[in-house]
């Protein structure tokens, strides 16, 4: 690709998160999210950084201030006025957020010490480093508690961490869950009318029943005072998630080189530990028959072995050459990108091998690009350089078109979900901005 369309493809990511910023947040996409959410904002930070370092920090900062007094950082942050569903109400956590804040009540892979490091790398001898510095000072006690939470009411004996609602996933109706949300029995819930389907393809989009599940789960948690003692016994959804324990493995890692930096010994070894402890259990699900990692359904110990971009969880957090070599071939190979047909060489949602592939369906077969970008920046901090600039020439090939879909068709490269997603231009901006390092 040559400068001038690389410089296209910039100008036109910068205008989106600029478009998409309120003021106080930029919001996950113009219509269809209007609202801060957890893990969005984390990768939204890191594009902010790459042209607007005190915007990115001013990003992580307004999810900070929601975060519950138990250490949680909540999975959305709320705008006032919008008539996004399930809104605000539904969630019932006034005695739990903030005073003037509303919030869900549930979490989302925490990316946001991945995010702050990224940060801290892009201010090095630049003017804006004192104040990045001073605000990493000022906040870590409030990371470390949001790492404190997880591993303490959220890890089991196993070491992975626990889900009570696939939405915590980041990857919301993926088939990966489709056993457990089966076991979903909803009862009686409030009235609701979906918004989702009035500004996206509903055929894209999960159908009523498992959204009655959803909102069962919600009603479920929020009845306990999302107690998650409680939830453990009492909530039907309860999943051993491999992917957002593998994130939190490097976000231990990354939080700990930010704690050496700011002379927290003490909490940098705490960090080391768990995330090694972490990464060994990731490790320990991968089934040697397929090569990838699995969820367990912690109701019926049974393991989830859907062939998902999840099962790569190792690749992002691996200590073991020969684990990151066999994910590596395994993602090269044709059930992955190599499969036939593929528009662009970058990781489908579901393997387009599995008999649960769809290419139009949310999470359920779709190339998601900030996907993409998360396991090529992990994969390069593992080594694998080819890797790395393999996806990065395909994904910003995908990413020409300037549309910023939400996910894309793997086969036709059509945009699907909301366009202009403020996650995807952000990863585009990583992809295309000065190399500063990995770590």
């Amino acid at each position: 690709m040559d400068e001038q369309a690389r410089e296209r493809i910039a100008t036109a990511a910068r205008e989106v998160l600029r478009a998409n910023d309120t003021g106080t947040l930029v919001k996950a996409a113009p219509a269809l999210y209007p609202h801060q959410w957890s893990w969005d904002a984390a990768f939204i930070s890191i594009g902010l950084a790459t042209f607007d370092l005190p915007r990115a920090i001013a990003e992580l900062e307004h999810l900070r201030a929601a975060q519950w007094r138990s250490g949680m950082i909540p999975h959305i942050v709320f705008s006032p006025g919008t008539g996004y569903f399930p809104d605000a109400a539904r969630w019932r956590t006034q005695s739990l957020s903030p005073a003037g804040v509303q919030t869900s009540g549930i979490c989302q892979p925490p990316v946001h010490a991945i995010a702050l490091r990224r940060i801290r790398q892009r201010a090095a001898g630049r003017s804006e480093e004192p104040a990045v510095l001073d605000y990493l000072r000022r906040t870590f006690d409030s990371w470390l508690a949001w790492h404190r939470w997880l591993h303490t009411a959220r890890a089991g004996e196993s070491g992975l961490v626990t889900i009570h609602h696939g939405w915590e996933s980041g990857m919301d109706n993926s088939p990966r869950f489709d056993a457990p949300y089966s076991r979903v029995e909803p009862g009686e819930l409030e009235p609701f009318t979906r918004t989702d389907t009035r500004l996206a393809d509903p055929s894209e989009r999960p159908s009523d029943l498992e959204y009655r599940r959803y909102l069962w789960l919600v009603q479920q948690l929020a009845d306990l005072g999302y107690r998650d003692d409680q939830a453990r016994e009492a909530c039907d959804f309860q999943v051993e998630d491999v992917f957002f324990s593998a994130v939190l493995a490097v976000a231990d890692d990354d939080l700990a080189a930010l704690a050496e930096e700011l002379g927290r010994d003490d909490d940098a070894r705490w960090l080391r530990a768990h995330a090694d402890r972490t990464r060994a259990a990731v490790d320990a699900t991968i089934d040697p028959a397929t090569g990838l990692a699995r969820d367990r359904d912690l109701r019926t110990g049974e393991w989830l072995g859907v062939a998902c971009v999840s099962g790569f969880a190792p690749l992002l957090c691996t200590a073991d050459r020969a684990t990151r070599d066999a994910q590596e071939e395994l993602l090269s190979g044709p059930a992955w990108l190599g499969a036939e047909g593929l528009a662009f060489g970058v990781p489908c949602s579901t393997s387009p091998a599995s008999d649960r592939f769809q290419p139009r369906r949310y999470w359920r077969g779709p190339n998601w690009p900030v996907l993409t970008w998360f396991l090529a920046f992990q994969a390069r901090r593992g080594g694998s350089e080819r890797l790395f600039s393999r996806l990065r020439a395909e994904a910003l090939a995908q990413l020409s078109d300037l549309e910023f879909g939400e996910y894309y068709e793997p086969f036709t490269a059509e945009p699907l979900g909301s366009r202009r997603q403020s996650w995807t231009a952000a990863v585009a901006l990583e992809w295309l901005a000065p190399d500063v390092g990995v770590g």
